[in-house]
This record gives C-alpha cells, structure tokens and sequence, in this order.
C-alpha cells in the first residue's frame, strides 16, 4: 500500500504506519517538523514539505489509502479535496471532530451539503468516537474516528458541476422549504421550482435536508431535463 497522512506534527502515528512497511508519504507544513521527520523516519517514509490544499494527489499511485489526524479548520476542504480528485483514495480513515463525523454519515433529515458531497463518492462508517481527555492540551470538542471508502463509481451519473449547483441551491437558505430555496438558488420562479419538485416525484413541503441521494437523482435528471 501507498499511505497519505496530512498533517504528521511530531510523528507519532507516522512511525506506527512505517513500521507496516507500507510506502508512507506524509504531508507536513512546518518546516522544521518536516526536517525532524526525515532525520528519524525509516525510509519507506516520504516527508513532503507542503500545504495539503497545494499537494498534488496525481502524484499517487491509484487506489492510496489516507490516514490522518486532520486539523479540526480544514477538515471539511480536506475531505472535499480528497474525494473530488481525480485520483481519489480508496479509503480514508480520519480522526474528525464529533460533529463534523456526524454530519458527514447524517441520513435524511439531518443531510447536507458535506453529506451529499462525500456519500455520492462513498460510503461511509463511524469507527470510534475518542473523547477530549485523549489529548494534550485538551480541545473543547470530542473526536470520532470516521472510515470513507470509495465506491467502484459514484452513487449516480451526473455533471457534478451541474449536480451540486442544485444541490447548493436547495441549501441556499437553510430550513427552508425546498421550492422558495431552488427558487432563489437558480434564479426561478417559486411556480417553476414547484412543478420541478412535483415533477421529479417529491413532496411539496419538502426541505433539502430531508432528501435522500435517490430523491436529489430524480431532482437532478428532471432539473437537466427542464434546462436548469
């Protein structure tokens, strides 16, 4: 195996990895960590000095794995990141904040944007959940251990562009019902963006939370159809 981890600060988790014999690359900012890093790593540990937004993933061989402790403020760019490339890993298990791993695995009535965007791409399981005392100094926020695991192709066919256009605009204005959204996220009518609805078989009180995966596909091909 080939592992990515972002973020290795002081190596900790980095050397349990190498001692795997797995070819390691490991993504760290700090300079002077990094130096530290390749002085007392093995060296099937690559250290490569970089800001992970920046890093190109190209340069992996397919079907990589990630492990990684993410800092908390990047969490959701980081998995974004990871998922939309072109070379996505296969699996990814990360350590995340509560919440965030919460949101991610949410099911209808509790979906959003960063649901959609990381179950379209793959499935997804809470491992562990790693309470605030684990670590030091203490975070004001308890952790979970999240595994993502890419599907062999993404939930449906779609011009993701166009797929998430949608999407972002159903989350437009939180809360709110899915029409008056659409209406100001796509710039319709709410008389429009209530036909799109019935006619891609949804109620019409519907709120964008509240739609499953399915449910968005049938909002997608009928909005593609009606040359939204």
């Amino acid at each position: 195996d080939t592992v990515l981890e972002v973020g290795p600060g002081l190596g900790v988790m980095t050397g349990r990895l190498g001692q795997t014999g797995a070819q390691i690359v490991a993504v760290e900012t700090d300079a002077k960590l990094a130096e530290l890093l390749r002085r007392r790593l093995p060296q099937n540990v690559q250290v490569a000095e970089a800001d992970i937004m920046q890093f190109n993933l190209n340069d992996l061989p397919a079907d990589y794995k990630v492990v990684a402790n993410v800092p908390y403020y990047i969490t959701s760019p980081i998995i974004r990141l990871l998922m939309e490339s072109a070379n996505p890993p296969i699996t990814s298990v990360l350590l995340i904040q509560k919440e965030v791993a919460e949101r991610i695995a949410a099911q209808p009535g509790n979906m959003s944007i960063l649901a959609l965007s990381v179950q379209y791409y793959a499935d997804v399981e809470l491992v562990a959940e790693v309470a605030r005392d684990k670590f030091y100094p203490i975070p004001n926020v308890d952790s979970t251990v999240i595994k993502i695991v890419r599907k062999s192709q993404p939930a449906f066919a779609a011009d993701t562009q166009k797929l998430f256009r949608l999407i972002k605009a159903g989350f437009g204005e939180k809360r709110k019902q899915l029409r008056n959204s659409l209406s100001g996220g796509l710039q319709i009518t709410t008389e429009q963006a209530a036909r799109l609805i019935n006619r891609a078989g949804l109620q019409d009180t519907a709120r964008a939370q509240e739609l499953s995966l399915d449910q968005w596909k049938s909002l997608y091909d009928q909005a593609l159809a009606e040359g939204y």
